[in-house]
């Protein structure tokens, strides 16, 4: 899946898995911040989001690390690596 085209056609859920007081420092417009500790005691809410969720962080480790595991249990995702890639891509879109 590519991250620009889901953006693009505003598919899926932004998923911000950094800790909360990285994510009030800054966050991608519309996302939603499930630190990555985290995710699996709030599989209810993951499940109930719009998939694919594109999947972000400050560098793309904790995004990669979530991707895979939420993928192995089915769960429609891609890794977006650094939520200022997501912001930046954002951006693009909306100049357009």
């Amino acid at each position: 899946m590519d991250v620009k085209q889901l953006l693009q056609e505003k598919k899926g859920t932004i998923l911000d898995v950094r800790t909360p007081a990285e994510y009030q420092m800054g966050c991608a417009v519309d996302s939603l911040n499930i630190p990555l500790q985290e995710v699996m005691a709030r599989m209810d809410e993951i499940k109930s989001l719009q998939t694919p969720l594109i999947v972000c962080c400050a560098s793309g480790g904790r995004s990669g690390q979530a991707t895979s595991y939420l993928s192995s249990i089915g769960i429609d995702c891609v890794n977006a690596g650094s939520w200022l890639d997501v912001n930046y891509l954002q951006a693009q879109i909306n100049k357009n």
